[in-house]
């Protein structure tokens, strides 16, 4: 089948604000169901990185709308982030609706900003809501599930992607050599150190600048988007991936979905924010043309939420793994040789109760690297032994394991710990150390501290990033905890400021005491399988501990 791409069409806002999209138009007379994107980059590229082109879908009977949204691209008014699209996406699919070859009918894709648009709207009726929706890597809380964890700020991925932003309003207002400066920076890597004085300049009012002057240690005057139990009620296909920064969000909407009383499908690949590999574009095929074509349910949507493997790449139902929650205890093994192999993740509590101590010393001026996870820009699994080689890293080890071990969990690390200044930060990596003698990073986790309690002994707990965590035996898993994950974080400055880039003058050296009694590394499974719904998976509070 053949396609056409129609000429640009225009919607006219009810405050009269005109909004442009691009369409895909099948061959042949219709009518067909709407496929609609809303986005802030171009309605050229379509997002196309992770999904296949719209003229894919329009070849299979999809009229595919992608639009520009408010203030960006060639349409109208000012663009200010994502406090306009509950209005503009009711506008924007009662439109759809009523376009010359639709029947009436409409569905919303993409992924990140693209994917919070599926879910804001002020519509009080049907007409003005998707008849289902495929949101992916995208969440409802700005603070937890777009621009910070444990506290901190997304260093590089926010000034990355709110550089973007602000080099398409430059674009906008012909400013080139704003855009040139920004590109530069970004190309540079200066970005990470004149990126907030470069978004004051050309975008003080976006969405990246606001975030961070907001206190990421506190829900206070951040934005948590509500989305209308009807809309949480519509069918929903949800795709997130071990290694995006916002899995947390897609869980997060998954078990609200579920609580509205919503039969969501989950999806959770091994994948990055942009790199989806092969991507899901058949089986959200298959989700349209049930939902949207009135075509007979496919056997892979009857599997309500499915993961994949890393290891394998096979895509698998989480009952399949071990359901039960697990834990490792910290420990210090005296007689090992040296103190960079005495840590010890121990399968039970330890008998003595005796006090275990563990220092680590935090230098500024060489901060201990982010790599990977899901905060890098670099993002992914990754190889860690030469930073566990380091000695402002602390390491701890299990024994071989005899029996292989496959769960679908997060992580929470609790233990006791002070510093000798009023700030530090804990950055934490999950890996699996394989008979090769490979260090492989499965999944971080991040936790800033500030203020006068840093001083005193008390016990914190910090999250890691959600994974699917497979070993075969003769496997081991290790658990290292640094004071640094440079860029992905700020380095901590010490002095209880907040941080705001890399070392400077005024940083402090930060020497950390751990009481390793009854430190814990709980896996904890995610209950994916079809029982009671998570109820609102979050980002710790740090000012909680």
């Amino acid at each position: 089948m053949t396609t056409l791409v129609s000429r640009d069409l225009w919607l006219t806002c009810r405050d009269g604000v005109r909004l442009v999209s691009r369409v895909w138009q099948p061959a042949g007379d219709g009518p067909w169901p709407v496929l609609l994107m809303r986005q802030p980059y171009g309605r050229a590229i379509a997002s196309t990185p992770t999904y296949a082109h719209p003229a894919w879908y329009a070849e299979h009977g999809f009229l595919v709308v992608i639009q520009d949204v408010r203030g960006q691209g060639d349409s109208q008014g000012i663009f200010s982030g994502f406090q306009q699209e509950a209005r503009d996406g009711a506008d924007t699919v009662r439109w759809a609706r009523h376009l010359a070859g639709s029947n009436g009918r409409v569905g919303c894709y993409g992924f990140s900003y693209q994917g919070l648009t599926q879910l804001l709207s002020d519509a009080e009726d049907p007409e003005g809501w998707p008849d289902c929706l495929a949101p992916a890597m995208a969440g409802l809380d700005e603070r937890s599930h777009w621009a910070s964890s444990g506290g901190a700020h997304w260093w590089a991925l926010g000034l990355g992607w709110g550089l973007q932003l602000a080099a398409l309003q430059c674009r906008r207002r012909q400013d080139h050599n704003g855009w040139q400066l920004i590109r530069d920076s970004l190309e540079r890597g200066q970005f990470l150190q004149n990126g907030p004085d470069l978004l004051k300049t050309y975008d003080p009012e976006g969405m990246a600048c606001t975030w961070l002057a907001l206190d990421a240690a506190t829900a206070s005057h951040w934005r948590r988007h509500r989305p209308p139990q009807a809309l949480l009620q519509c069918p929903m296909l949800l795709i997130g991936g071990w290694h995006d920064p916002h899995l947390e969000g897609v869980l997060d909407l998954w078990a609200q979905a579920r609580s509205a009383g919503g039969d969501p499908l989950l999806r959770i690949g091994a994948w990055t924010h942009l790199n989806w590999n092969e991507g899901l574009d058949h089986l959200q095929l298959a989700f349209f043309r049930h939902h949207l074509q009135r075509r007979p349910l496919a056997p892979e949507l009857a599997v309500a939420v499915a993961v994949q493997n890393e290891r394998t790449g096979h895509w698998q139902e989480p009952s399949r793994a071990d359901p039960r929650s697990c834990s490792w205890w910290l420990a210090v093994d005296a007689a090992a040789p040296s103190p960079l192999g005495a840590g010890r993740l121990l399968p039970e509590p330890p008998h003595l109760q005796a006090r275990v101590n563990a220092w680590l010393v935090h230098d500024p001026w060489r901060p201990v690297p982010g790599r990977g996870g899901h905060l890098g820009l670099d993002a992914g699994s990754c190889e860690r032994a030469d930073l566990d080689g380091r000695r402002d890293v602390l390491c701890f080890t299990s024994s071989p394991l005899q029996h292989g071990l496959e769960l679908v969990v997060q992580p929470r690390l609790r233990l006791l710990v002070r510093a000798d200044q009023p700030g530090f930060d804990l950055c934490v990596a999950l890996s699996r150390l394989e008979t090769t003698g490979a260090v492989r990073q499965l999944s971080t986790g991040v936790l800033r501290q500030l203020g006068g309690a840093c001083l005193q002994e008390r016990w914190i707990t910090l999250m890691l990033q959600p994974l699917m965590l497979q070993l075969l035996p003769g496997e081991a898993l290790r658990l290292s905890i640094a004071a640094a994950a440079w860029p992905q974080i700020a380095v901590n400055p010490g002095s209880g400021a907040p941080a705001l880039g890399g070392c400077g003058p005024e940083h402090r050296v930060i020497t950390l005491h751990f009481n390793l009694s009854g430190a814990e590394l709980a896996l904890q499974t995610l209950g994916l399988d079809g029982g009671e719904p998570m109820h609102g998976l979050q980002d710790q509070d740090p000012g909680a501990n």
